[in-house]
């Protein structure tokens, strides 16, 4: 089965990513690539991308990884019926009832002038 997955390259920490398709079972960096389809620089946020070499793989059942569907699906390629889309992650508070926002607002307390004792008569 083929795969089509990101293939990373670049500098250390810079990377820069070929978009390839690849035997499912073999290692991303083993370098053997039926073909290379794209590229992706994360930083810059250009990528390139052979559209009818993808779709020709996604026909013959190429299955993209996570990440190389959100790209394609982000460029309007028409992804099969079968690619399964990654759910949005949801951000829980793991002690939402510790959070400020989540306690009680206190009310300010008035507090009542201050009044002064008579002052002592001297004798």
């Amino acid at each position: 089965m083929l795969a089509i997955r990101m293939q990373r390259n670049g500098r250390s920490h810079y990377p820069t990513y070929r978009i390839v398709v690849q035997e499912a079972q073999r290692h991303p960096l083993s370098g053997r690539v039926v073909a290379e389809v794209g590229n992706y620089n994360p930083a810059t946020k250009a990528l390139t991308l052979d559209k009818e070499a993808v779709e020709k793989y996604l026909k013959n059942g190429a299955q993209p990884s996570s990440r190389v569907a959100l790209i394609l699906s982000k460029n309007k390629i028409k992804l099969p019926d079968w690619v399964k889309m990654a759910p949005k992650k949801s951000v829980k508070a793991k002690h939402a009832d510790k959070l400020r926002k989540n306690q009680p607002k206190e009310e300010p307390v008035a507090e009542e002038p201050v009044s002064e004792a008579p002052a002592e008569a001297q004798e």
